[in-house]
């Protein structure tokens, strides 16, 4: 597949997502705000995993894997694949949700925890937020503590096998309590901010929060 061709794909993808933003598509206007119901506002279950992304998909194989974590921290880092694993292992099991409107349960997922990572950078007192950069130029954007949470990680296993280029492999970000757009695909960098940066969806009209239970699906 040319640039040229795939620059036009992605380019068709930016575009009707932000069509659908402008237009509300899947708005209920019925919040759960308590949790009564597992599936969330205007969303349906799926069995299989789709694969979204925005048209390219980066080969990064674990000899070549760095994730860089900066910004406001004291104990900044650049790991490698091997020294991620060295980390304490994290297994979790949880559903994500995706704004296009499809869910899917009990995914299960090994890596490293959020807590893990914060406990080894050491995030300063002023740090409010943190940005995802991911190796296709994707990025995204959460609160600290919607980032520092006991089910948030960086996964490279899911349902006990390595985690699939097409699916973020080999690592990428997991945060189910948000729609899926906030967990990065191919991570390469995490930075603790004491200010906010929208990111790329953020910026096209998607919300910046983005509570699949208040239907937080656009700005």
């Amino acid at each position: 597949m040319t640039d040229s061709f795939s620059g036009k794909i992605k380019e068709k993808l930016i575009e009707a997502k932000q069509k659908w933003a402008e237009n509300g598509r899947l708005l209920t206007g019925q919040a759960d705000h308590a949790h009564e119901n597992r599936l969330p506002p205007g969303q349906r279950e799926v069995k299989d995993w789709p694969v979204l992304d925005l048209g390219i998909t980066p080969h990064v194989g674990t000899d070549d894997f760095r994730l860089t974590i900066d910004g406001a921290v004291e104990n900044p880092v650049t790991l490698d694949f091997g020294q991620l694993l060295d980390l304490p292992p994290f297994m979790a099991k949880n559903d994500i949700h995706c704004v296009t409107s499809w869910s899917r349960y009990d995914n299960h997922w090994q890596g490293v925890s959020a807590l893990s990572l914060a406990d080894l950078v050491r995030p300063t007192s002023d740090a409010r937020h943190v940005l995802f950069t991911a190796h296709d130029g994707y990025t995204t954007n959460v609160r600290i503590d919607q980032f520092i949470d006991d089910d948030v990680l960086l996964a490279h296993h899911w349902e006990d096998a390595p985690l699939t280029e097409e699916h973020g492999g080999p690592v990428r970000v997991i945060i189910p309590k948000l729609y899926f757009w906030k967990s990065a695909k191919w991570v390469k960098q995490i930075t603790f901010s004491k200010t906010d940066k929208p990111g790329f969806w953020e910026v096209r009209g998607y919300h910046n929060n983005a509570d699949p239970w208040t239907e937080e699906r656009y700005g």
